[in-house]
């Protein structure tokens, strides 16, 4: 069986505090409910079984008096049935009201001011503090008090002097107020502890609150710093050894100390560095794009695909014998940022033309739909099952250019993200390895 616990209703409302008493709910249905109709069955069965035992209870004609109990008991019993299926008969205040109404005919037929019966009204009355607060609860007592004056006067033995039912209903009334007050007392003093236990976990809930805001600015400030160390770490990386490289040739050019075929080699080493470098500075470049600077960035303008196509297999060095571009439909054209896009596809067709040998690098471009469809296809190893996700993140190289700083697909897969577009890497059938790209693009 699953129980169900819901939040917290507040009953009681006193109008000396204004406050509310908060009672545990459980299925929807307060404690001190069940209580109650617990109480009340268990008090009308002892009150039978008293009546069954001494019939001399009645202090008059019995048949009336177990009426009125046998009725008792079937309005207690459905109150409890419907309290525990969780419905309500009557309003919690109304079955006080009936209450009090049946222990005060139940005293003017037993005695009056000799009635145990007596002894149940303080229940009533303790529940009508509860229920409806210390001033309910206070009236209630009055009341109460006057109803048993009228029936100690009215219900008493004849040989009971009326000075005597005076007095007891008297007596009663002030015990009943008392007990009002002191109950009343006690319901203010669980608000208050209420009251400072709400405050207390308001509060601590507001510490915890500030505590996680803090924290989570505290990881973003944290992860900000890391991505600088990280870009200055890769800036670093990139540029020491070709650095280094063309400090010391250019050291041993200056001093004459190379014959020529070692000047050749010099020269043609050089002019690779400075490719390096111009390439390096190109992709910070494309990372200040993506990151909203101005630095780098050029205006849209409309792209022959047939040009872009050349521009990228000229700009990645394929040679003609290796190269295998395809343009659909014929003559199509797109309007795009062309820094942008041919630093994607050139990056791209660079990874196929290194990792394939000798073998052709087919760049396709098709466009229809507002959709440019680019797919960079070569006859490499290919990726290693489940890298296809993995290769793209920044730091991440694989192969032959382990050990490198891996910016390139990171690069590329950050302005593709820029550009609204999307970027698979999947294996080719046959081997090998297919760059799927798909870019929304406006007509010219």
């Amino acid at each position: 069986m699953t129980t169900t616990y819901r939040p917290s209703r507040t009953v009681g409302d006193s109008s000396d505090t204004g406050h509310a008493v908060a009672v545990q709910t459980v299925g929807g249905r307060t404690t001190e409910d069940r209580a109650a109709v617990v109480i009340r069955v268990v008090t009308v069965v002892v009150v039978g079984v008293a009546l069954a035992a001494g019939p001399q209870l009645a202090r008059g004609p019995l048949p009336p008096l177990a009426a009125i109990v046998l009725a008792a008991l079937v309005y207690a019993v459905v109150l409890a049935v419907a309290e525990f299926r969780g419905r309500q008969v009557l309003p919690p205040r109304v079955a006080t009201v009936v209450d009090g109404v049946l222990v005060l005919v139940a005293c003017g037929l037993t005695g009056g001011a000799e009635s145990i019966m007596v002894a149940m009204l303080p229940l009533v009355v303790i529940a009508a503090s509860v229920r409806g607060g210390a001033v309910a609860g206070r009236l209630a007592a009055v009341v109460a008090g006057a109803g048993f004056t009228l029936a100690a006067v009215l219900g008493s033995d004849p040989d009971v002097p009326l000075a005597d039912r005076w007095l007891t209903g008297a007596w009663w009334t002030a015990f009943l107020v008392a007990a009002s007050v002191l109950v009343g007392a006690l319901v203010q003093l669980l608000e208050r502890q209420l009251e400072a236990a709400a405050v207390s976990r308001a509060r601590a809930l507001a510490e915890h609150e500030a505590f996680l805001e803090e924290r989570d600015l505290r990881a973003r400030l944290l992860s900000a710093q890391q991505a600088r160390l990280d870009g200055v770490r890769v800036v670093l990386h990139e540029f020491r050894t070709p650095v280094a490289s063309l400090t010391a040739l250019t050291a041993d050019l200056a001093a004459g100390r190379l014959s020529e075929p070692s000047r050749e080699l010099a020269t043609r080493l050089l002019a690779e560095h400075a490719v390096h470098l111009r390439d390096m500075l190109d992709g910070l470049a494309d990372v200040a794009v993506t990151d909203g600077s101005p630095i780098g960035r050029v205006r849209a303008r409309v792209v022959p695909l047939s040009e872009l196509a050349d521009a990228v297999l000229d700009s990645a060095g394929v040679e003609q014998a290796r190269r295998r571009p395809s343009v659909e439909p014929e003559g199509a054209a797109v309007r795009c940022d062309p820094q942008r896009l041919r630093r994607v596809l050139t990056n791209l067709v660079e990874n196929a033309a290194r990792h394939s040998g000798d073998a052709p690098v087919e760049l396709a471009l098709r466009y229809a739909d507002g959709r440019l469809v680019a797919e960079v296809r070569d006859r490499g190893p290919g990726l290693p099952p489940g890298q296809e996700g993995v290769v793209t993140a920044k730091g991440v190289a694989l192969g032959e250019r382990r050990g490198t700083a891996g910016l390139g697909l990171w690069i590329v897969e950050a302005l593709v993200a820029a550009m609204d577009g999307e970027l698979s890497l999947r294996p080719r059938e046959g081997g090998g390895l297919v760059a799927h790209l798909d870019l929304p693009l406006p007509p010219p």
